[in-house]
């Protein structure tokens, strides 16, 4: 892995199995959207990030070594070996998953924000939960940039009411969202300790919070806390396991079950192989719904 600055930007090279453009649209964060020039653009961690791939390398905007080095270099997961774990799946079907989409990772988000955007994505679509989340960001976090804002600490929502949240058009979810985040706040439910429980102690004090069931405790552990070991199950997962699994997963995968679901996820909801025979799939696309 190669990291340089040159001229206000930080350029990364040399990383095998990285597609930063399908990491950022395989459902697992909401706050990147694509430019005009096939680059992203978003914020995580209260900094904005353009980022775009080129003949160099990727080229991180509005960033410098020190900021890649907190920020981006964990965010991207990029000090696990990808490689390794890929060439470990030796399940012909998994195999042909990251074949056609080599290169995601799992990010490695802030765990508030997991937390709070999956309870969001609860019987949503990737295009709701993305404007609902950009309204929670635009009404209660501050703003950075010209048109960017900081995700809302727990603090600032556990303080709100659910006529409060009422422009967020989040429904039934925004007594859900008051609820993780006035127990997160009040360290009913210790959101940093998480990483160094075991897994089904982790996922039993998420499941603390009111509307928390396994599939957002799972996201929260998998995207936020970064345990590979967690296996979100959701309407595409459940429809992987019945297709193609029903006896569960591969021997292969175990204690990279949430890498190897995201890709069996992206590849079972993109795939031609299935969405020209699926018209559900086709007119679903982009569904993360429990």
């Amino acid at each position: 892995m190669n990291i340089s600055e040159k001229d206000g930007n930080v350029i990364l090279s040399g990383v095998k199995c990285l597609d930063i453009p399908l990491c950022l649209d395989c459902g697992q964060a909401f706050r990147f959207s694509e430019r005009a020039d096939g680059g992203f653009h978003g914020v995580a961690f209260g900094e904005i990030l353009d980022v775009k791939k080129t003949d160099q390398g990727y080229i991180f905007e509005h960033t410098d070594i020190n900021k890649f080095e907190k920020i981006w270099r964990p965010y991207f997961d990029l000090d696990r070996d990808y490689e390794k774990i890929c060439a470990s799946f030796d399940d012909e079907k998994l195999k042909k998953a990251v074949k056609e989409f080599y290169g995601i990772r799992i990010l490695r988000q802030e765990p508030w924000e997991a937390l709070c955007s999956f309870i969001i994505s609860q019987n949503n679509n990737i295009p709701r939960i993305k404007g609902i989340v950009r309204r929670l960001c635009e009404t209660f976090g501050e703003r950075i940039g010209e048109n960017d804002y900081s995700f809302p600490d727990c603090e600032t929502i556990a303080a709100r009411s659910v006529e409060e949240l009422a422009p967020l058009r989040a429904g039934f979810r925004a007594k859900y969202i008051i609820d993780a985040a006035q127990k997160v706040s009040s360290g009913e439910v210790k959101l940093s300790s998480l990483g160094e429980m075991p897994i089904e102690e982790a996922r039993s004090e998420l499941m603390k919070i009111k509307g928390v069931g396994a599939k957002v405790a799972e996201c929260t552990l998998l995207y936020g806390v970064g345990k590979m070991n967690a296996f979100p199950v959701d309407v595409w997962v459940k429809r992987i396991m019945a297709e193609m699994y029903p006896d569960g997963l591969p021997e292969c995968t175990k204690g990279v079950e949430g890498i190897a679901q995201q890709y069996l996820f992206h590849w079972r909801r993109r795939s031609k192989e299935f969405v020209k025979n699926d018209e559900e799939a086709a007119s679903a696309v982009g569904s993360r719904g429990a």
